[in-house]
């Protein structure tokens, strides 16, 4: 029976002398929790780990498109469409586009991900060609006037193709790679790092019945065979992001069992984004709507992750965001500030 190992976060003092960092940044363990299908999880120490998962668990991740890994990052939502969950047609032009890009950076966002196809559900296919008149001339402004990458937020190698000849510099795939199987090579043919997101059918069927055996270790494998899949086309898994996908064909308790056991998706040994920001479950658990109201649930999902090593967080506050990892940090580090 397959064992997987979630590694127990820690961020507090003092840190034994044998605990391993987790992912090579701030956190720490020393424990993990065994977890086996059908099983309870067990409770074991470092000498209870394989070696293969200490050493996925625990090695630095490196920099991608441009970033170190060492500290959280912010990945701000930028959405060219007319039907987004949250903000579709509040950018719709490219100045409306590129003002907006612009606030998120000089508020602290890492990289701009910009999107061309809502994906909510129930929504529609959005033809390549639609698609690709949103993006281009967003990302060739951006290009020129925001002063941190950007990355595209696309299904289509078409559509990745016109991103990265204006300027993208990542592939974000919420299909996991699994809906243009074009779309991956073309990214092994121009060098660029990607991430690879879990979905549970397509948006416009995802929340009819979403069904899993065990949530946490099925979005696991999936992730796993992606990235092996990726890295057998020739993109290292150093270029590779990973998402679980909250909100991508998930009931609400399946996105809160994946948010209790993020860090599991450590063990793949990249850096892992999560895109949590305004989903609906928040408006299921507090009732909060419309979705502009619910940045303090999306924040307190993300202080969550965060304390659980997660490297990105793909939100649409980005303000609001950077306050609360600063602050996060400042307790974190305890009596080391002096201000």
């Amino acid at each position: 029976m397959t064992a997987y190992f979630r590694p127990i976060a820690r961020s507090d003092l003092p840190r034994p002398p044998d605990a391993l960092p987790l992912a090579g940044g701030r956190q720490w363990f020393a424990e993990a929790l065994c977890l086996r299908r059908g099983a309870a999880p067990e409770r074991v120490g470092l000498d209870g780990i394989p070696d293969t998962w200490r050493a996925a668990l625990s090695r630095p991740r490196p920099p991608l498109a441009g970033l170190t890994m060492d500290v959280p990052r912010i990945m701000g939502i930028l959405n060219v469409t007319p039907d987004s969950f949250s903000d579709g047609g509040r950018h719709g032009s490219a100045v409306q586009a590129v003002n907006h890009a612009l606030a998120m950076a000089e508020a602290g966002a890492d990289i701009i991900d910009v999107g061309g196809e809502s994906t909510r559900p129930g929504a529609l296919t959005v033809p390549a060609e639609a698609e690709i008149a949103r993006i281009e001339p967003v990302i060739r402004a951006l290009r020129h006037d925001v002063p941190v990458p950007v990355s595209i937020d696309t299904r289509k190698a078409a559509v990745a193709e016109a991103a990265h000849a204006a300027g993208a510099v990542l592939v974000n795939d919420v299909s996991g790679f699994t809906h243009d199987p074009a779309l991956a090579r073309f990214c092994v043919a121009k060098g660029l790092p990607v991430c690879v997101m879990h979905a549970q059918g397509d948006p416009e069927t995802m929340q009819d019945d979403p069904r899993y055996d065990d949530v946490l270790l099925d979005v696991y494998d999936f992730l796993a065979a992606q990235v092996a899949m990726l890295e057998t086309l020739g993109i290292p898994r150093r270029r590779i992001l990973v998402d679980p996908g909250i909100g991508f064909g998930k009931r609400v308790m399946h996105n809160l069992q994946l948010l209790n056991g993020i860090a599991l998706f450590h063990g793949l040994g990249c850096p892992v984004l999560l895109g949590a920001s305004r989903k609906g479950f928040i408006r299921t658990l507090t009732g909060a709507n419309p979705a502009s109201a619910r940045v303090p649930g999306s924040l307190a999902v993300a202080l969550h992750a965060i304390g659980q090593g997660v490297q990105m967080l793909r939100v649409h506050d980005v303000a609001e965001t950077r306050q609360a990892l600063t602050l996060w940090q400042a307790v974190t580090d305890g009596d080391s500030i002096d201000a």
